[in-house]
């Protein structure tokens, strides 16, 4: 038998292609994610709840996707079926709501779950996720205090796939969310450290926390499994390709393939603001270099522009390169594995450890490497 999650937008069309899936012996529908099509997502999931108690599956869960498109408006035409989309059909109204999670929140929940297995995550910890425009940056942890986070998600640019996968990773677990928390627990309620309370932006322990937070996404979404974190979001956002499941994934292969060429191009960013704040180029000569070199679409060079010229963030775009760089050294040391790596990143996590004293770990480590064993007498 075969297990299927059916993404739809029904419409009189699915609504049958719904039934037949859900009688037949050779399938197992274990779940159902809508998309806005003629009619609004949350009609149609209201309209996939109705098919499935009509099914006698009441069961099965429903997830409505994003409200619209990411790369374009919305664009409703309710003179295809009807205003519900399957008018004509008189039927009581559904008895249970749609499930209240999206693709944002499935991530959260995937990676929280995979987190404890490397780290220790304090107990108790919470947080939301809200979505924000007029921003310079792509999504912010505001850390509350008591193990709580607020996490902003800028929607003034189209964020594809691959990016959310990155930025939520970045921003919860095992990033900035999973950082805080875990030095709340350890240094302020345990050791009594109430300086550790205090976050500093544009500060040394900043080049820590952003590069931990851009690796993190390693340990929960490597690349070798990124391709099924891809696929997911795809149906939970409504994405038409989530129709196709083999051009999906084809899709989603090709996406992770690029991941590292895409952060290689996002160092483009530190080169825009040496030019911009250093050899005093121009605004727009800087946006050229940012179109041109950092491969980056106009609207998302204007942005990237916005945050270098900020004048609280003008400055901070170098920590998210150089901390990456430092820390990935770092647990690269004795050896590399993958455990001594997680080892590392969870004193990262939990310890108040400065750039200063992990470059002085790596130059130590790589001088002892170099002068080798001391020779013993016979």
């Amino acid at each position: 038998m075969d297990r299927l999650i059916i993404d739809t937008d029904p419409g009189q069309d699915d609504a049958l292609a719904l039934l037949v899936a859900l009688g037949s012996p050779e399938l197992d529908v274990l779940g159902v994610t809508t998309v806005a099509g003629n009619v609004p997502v949350t009609q149609t999931a209201d309209n996939a709840r109705r098919i499935l108690e009509l099914a006698g599956r009441g069961d099965v869960p429903v997830y409505a996707g994003a409200q619209r498109p990411l790369l374009r408006p919305p664009r409703p035409v309710p003179e295809i079926h009807g205003a519900t989309g399957i008018d004509g059909w008189d039927w009581a109204p559904a008895q249970r709501a749609p499930e209240p999670t999206h693709a944002v929140d499935w991530l959260v929940a995937t990676f929280r779950e995979r987190a404890p297995s490397l780290f220790e995550v304090p107990r108790g910890e919470e947080l939301r996720v809200s979505y924000v425009r007029g921003q310079p940056w792509t999504a912010y942890n505001w850390y509350d205090g008591g193990l709580r986070s607020r996490v902003d998600v800028n929607l003034d640019l189209p964020m594809h796939a691959a990016t959310l996968v990155h930025s939520i990773a970045h921003e919860t677990f095992p990033g900035h969310h999973l950082e805080h928390a875990s030095k709340e627990a350890n240094l302020v309620e345990r050791q009594g450290r109430l300086e550790a309370s205090i976050q500093m932006i544009n500060a040394p322990e900043c080049l820590i926390s952003e590069g931990l937070a851009d690796i993190g996404r390693s340990f929960v979404a490597p690349i070798d499994e990124t391709p099924d974190l891809l696929v997911e979001p795809y149906a939970r956002a409504g994405m038409p390709i989530a129709a196709d499941p083999a051009a999906a994934r084809d899709v989603a292969e090709r996406s992770a393939a690029m991941t590292a060429p895409r952060r290689r191009l996002q160092e483009s960013r530190v080169n825009a603001a040496l030019m911009r704040h250093a050899d005093g180029a121009s605004h727009d000569e800087v946006l050229a270099y940012l179109r041109d070199v950092g491969r980056c679409a106009p609207n998302v060079a204007a942005k990237r522009l916005e945050f270098i010229e900020h004048p609280l963030w003008r400055t901070y775009v170098f920590v998210y390169h150089e901390g990456e760089q430092l820390l990935e050294r770092w647990l690269d040391l004795d050896g590399g594995g993958v455990d001594t790596r997680a080892a590392r990143f969870g004193r990262l996590l939990r310890e108040q450890l400065t750039p200063g004293a992990i470059a002085a770990d790596v130059e130590a480590s790589t001088a002892a490497a170099a002068t080798g064993p001391t020779a013993q007498r016979p």
